[in-house]
């Protein structure tokens, strides 16, 4: 069977490999792939910057972003054949530390845990892979190809999460208004759930026109280009860029009394930008704000995801897809071009 690998820390080592049919063991799903979606993540272990091959192994099966249908499952697992599942990211580590004990293995605390195409795991970059029950949810067959925006849709699952536990703080919390900053697929996911919550939505990004202001009006957000409103304060931003200028607005800034800034941006270190560090305590304490950061997530966060992508309109959602390229073509999705918003790798077709 065909898989997409890399040697991590070796620029330009991806490459399309043979590999032997799984092993199928009793105790796990044996999953056609469908669909594999490509991030900054899978683009960053490709150019040699991150990623850990599994131990006694030189190479590592790219992809972390799945879809796929059930071939073989265990009987008593909750699945069948022909379920569409996606595979869970991360594994606790072997400890296990208190977090990942409880089921919370995206608060892992000693950072043993391991990640599937990511960290010392095979990825889901391959014509067949097995999964284990526990770590397999189920997507509505209905969402067809569009299944594979789970993964992406459970990071932002656990940030929407967060937010409430922590404007939960206050028995007076009535958030009614949210920004969000970057439209890429994380971003304009975080501004669907809070279409889906009811509230006043913005969302800022660099693009003048295309899909990325039409999904945000579709939603019936307000779209702002490239500059950060003045009088703009609501109640929640979720910063979905990393870029450092805008994490320093953001949190100094676009925030009214009582609000939460979720960072799940991740910035690229070595730059120094100015920063007035009295003002923004003055402001944090005076205004009871909070800022946190949200990685990852756990099943339940899956599951709520799985719920927000069913409740959403499927044509809405179909254009995230901006590139969806056969496996023969597979190089031509790790290509960052300019329009893009979600870029997948199709094994077979899966509609809409």
């Amino acid at each position: 069977m065909k898989v997409i690998t890399v040697e991590p820390g070796v620029a330009g080592s991806v490459q399309l490999d043979e590999r032997p049919e799984p092993d199928v063991r009793a105790d796990q799903l044996l999953v056609q792939a469908m669909a594999l979606g490509i991030c900054g993540t899978d683009r960053e272990i490709v150019s040699g910057s991150y990623g850990w091959a599994p131990e006694n192994d030189q190479r590592l099966v790219l992809g972390h972003e799945s879809l796929g249908r059930v071939l073989k499952a265990p009987a008593g697992s909750g699945f069948a054949v022909g379920d569409h599942v996606v595979g869970i990211v991360r594994r606790p580590d072997p400890v296990p530390c208190r977090a990942c004990g409880a089921g919370e293995w995206d608060m892992c605390l000693n950072g043993r845990y391991v990640e599937r195409g990511i960290k010392s795991l095979d990825g889901y970059g391959a014509e067949r892979f097995l999964l284990e029950p526990d770590y397999a949810v189920k997507v509505a067959p209905e969402l067809g190809a569009l299944g594979v925006l789970l993964e992406p849709a459970s990071v932002l699952a656990k940030a929407w999460d967060h937010i409430h536990r922590i404007g939960e703080r206050t028995r007076s919390w009535q958030p009614k208004s949210a920004l969000i900053t970057g439209a890429g697929p994380v971003g304009l996911l975080a501004a669907l759930m809070a279409a889906q919550r009811g509230l006043e939505l913005h969302v800022l990004d660099r693009a003048e026109d295309g899909p990325k202001v039409e999904l945000t009006r579709a939603l019936g957000g307000t779209y702002h280009e490239r500059n950060l409103p003045k009088d703009l304060a609501v109640d929640i931003v979720i910063e979905c860029t990393g870029a450092p200028q805008l994490v320093i607005d953001v949190i100094c800034g676009a925030g009214g009394r009582n609000g939460i800034v979720c960072l799940t941006g991740v910035s690229s270190g070595g730059r120094t930008l100015p920063f007035d560090s009295g003002n923004f305590n003055r402001s944090m304490v005076l205004q009871n704000d909070v800022v946190f950061g949200s990685v990852n997530a756990n099943r339940r966060h899956y599951e709520i995801g799985a719920n927000a992508l069913e409740a959403a309109d499927p044509a809405w959602l179909a254009g995230l897809l901006t590139r969806r390229v056969p496996l023969a073509e597979w190089r031509e999705a790790l290509e960052k071009r300019v329009g893009d918003i979600k870029v997948i790798v199709e094994f077979e077709p899966g509609g809409p």
